[in-house]
C-alpha cells in the first residue's frame, strides 16, 4: 500500500510540473503579453497556442483575449494573479478565431464587460461551427458546449476611442489579415500596440482558406504608419516593430512578390511551390518547412482567380 501511495504521489507531482502554463511577459510599465504555446494547440494547452495581454490601470486590469474556453479563461485569471492583485474589470476582444474570445462567458458571468467591434464580432459567429469541429478534435469541445458568448458591447464603427483607469485605448479595424474583420488595440500614449493575428513572431504565419495574402499585407503596413514601439501579436513573443518586421512584414512581402512574379512568367503551381520553398530566408521562423509551400500554394491560388 505504501508503494502504491508513493506510486500516485510521483505522478501527480509528474503531472504538475508538466502542467501547462502562461507565461506573463512584461512589455513596458503595467502592460504584459500572456504568452501560449508556440506549436500546435492541443488539449494539454488547452488550445492556448497564441498570445493575449493585458494592462494594469487604476480602475483594474483590462485583458485583451478570452482563451477558447472557461478552463483555459480561469488559467488566463490565474496567470494574472501571479502579477497583480488588481482583478479584471474588463475585457476587449480583437480576434475572431477561438483562442481569442470564446473564454467571453467565463468573465461576462462574473458581471465584467467585453467590448468588440461589430464586425470581428460577425466573424467569431460565422465560424463558430468551424471552431467547435476543431475543438471537438482536441477533446475540448465539451469545455465550450454551451458557454459561447459574443461581447455584450458591440461597436458599429470601424474606430472606438475610449478611456479607463486612466488609460486612453484605441480599437480599431485596419483592415483584413489572418482572420478578415480583426481589430488591433492600440495604446498612443505608451507606443504599444496589441496586434493579434495581424502579426506572427517567432513563427512562420499560416495562411488560410479564409485568409487573403495581399489585403494582410496591405493591412501590416498600415500598421507600421501607428509606428509603435513594443507588438504584442497574436503568436509568439511580444518585440519591437523591427521584429514584427522581419517575422511578419518581410514574409508577407516576399510571398506577394514572389508568387506574382511566377504567375507572371507563366510558372506552374507546382513548380512555383516546388522553387520557393527552397528559400532559406524565413528559415528563422518555427514551422516554415510545413507552412511555407501550404502559403506559397494558397497564395497562388488566391491571385490566380482574381
Amino acid at each position: 500500500m505504501l508503494r502504491f501511495i508513493l506510486l500516485i504521489t510521483c505522478l501527480l507531482s509528474s503531472f504538475s510540473a508538466s502542467a501547462f502554463e502562461l507565461k506573463a511577459e512584461k512589455v513596458t510599465d503595467n502592460i504584459y503579453a500572456l504568452v501560449g504555446e508556440i506549436g500546435p494547440r492541443n488539449k494539454e494547452n488547452l488550445a492556448l497556442n497564441n498570445t493575449l495581454g493585458f494592462v494594469i490601470t487604476k480602475k483594474g486590469v483590462l485583458l485583451v483575449g478570452t482563451g477558447a474556453t472557461e478552463e483555459a479563461a480561469a488559467l488566463i485569471e490565474a496567470s494574472i494573479k501571479k502579477i497583480t492583485d488588481k482583478p479584471i474589470t474588463q475585457v476587449v476582444n480583437i480576434g475572431s478565431q477561438d483562442h481569442h474570445w470564446m473564454g467571453n462567458h467565463y468573465f461576462e458571468k462574473k458581471g465584467i464587460p467585453v467590448t468588440a467591434l461589430l464586425r470581428t464580432s460577425k466573424t467569431q459567429k460565422a465560424h463558430l461551427e468551424d471552431h467547435l469541429k476543431r475543438l471537438d478534435k482536441l477533446g475540448l469541445k465539451h469545455l465550450a458546449k454551451d458557454k459561447i458568448q459574443l461581447a455584450d458591447k458591440l461597436i458599429d464603427a470601424d474606430s472606438y476611442r475610449f478611456s479607463f483607469g486612466k488609460t486612453d485605448f484605441e480599437l480599431r479595424y485596419l483592415g483584413d489579415a489572418h482572420f478578415p474583420n480583426d481589430a488591433i488595440l492600440w495604446l498612443s500614449q505608451q507606443k504599444v500596440l496589441f496586434a493579434g493575428d495581424l502579426v506572427f513572431n517567432d513563427r512562420m504565419l499560416g495562411v488560410q482558406p479564409h485568409s487573403k495574402t495581399k489585403p494582410w499585407f496591405e493591412t501590416f503596413k498600415k500598421m507600421t504608419t501607428l509606428k509603435p514601439e513594443f507588438v504584442i501579436p497574436g503568436h509568439g513573443h511580444a518585440g519591437t516593430l523591427a521584429k514584427a518586421q522581419k517575422d511578419t512584414g518581410d514574409y508577407l512581402q516576399w510571398l506577394v512578390t514572389e508568387v506574382s512574379k511566377a504567375q507572371e512568367d507563366w510558372e506552374e503551381l507546382d513548380k512555383t511551390v516546388k522553387r520557393l520553398s527552397a528559400t532559406t530566408q524565413f528559415d528563422h521562423l518555427k514551422f516554415h518547412k510545413t507552412w511555407n509551400p501550404l502559403n506559397i500554394n494558397r497564395t497562388y491560388l488566391q491571385f490566380e482567380s482574381e
